[in-house]
């Protein structure tokens, strides 16, 4: 299951962020989205964790949770919709 995790510090690495999802079960992948120009963080990532029940666990556990002094929001990942309403009329 592919996990949102967003409002992270901006200064928290990949390796933390999926240390806080190995508490929970087995994690695949753990990314920051950086921006590109800055080379910073944006604030959120995606968490892959291939057991639906243990990614369910570790969401309900982080949720809301303080990380670093910021209150995390956790959620499944949606699909990226690659229409950005860009489309003519």
């Amino acid at each position: 299951m592919n996990i949102y995790v967003g409002n992270l510090p901006y200064t928290i690495s990949e390796d933390e962020l999926r240390g806080l999802f190995e508490a929970h079960g087995e994690v695949s992948s753990a990314n920051i989205i950086m921006d590109r120009e800055s080379g910073r963080s944006k604030g959120f990532g995606f968490v892959e964790m291939p057991e639906k029940a243990q990614a369910e666990a570790a969401i309900d556990a982080i949720n809301q949770s303080d990380v670093q002094g910021r209150s995390v929001r956790v959620n499944e990942a949606r699909p990226r919709n690659d229409n950005r309403g860009g489309g003519r009329r």
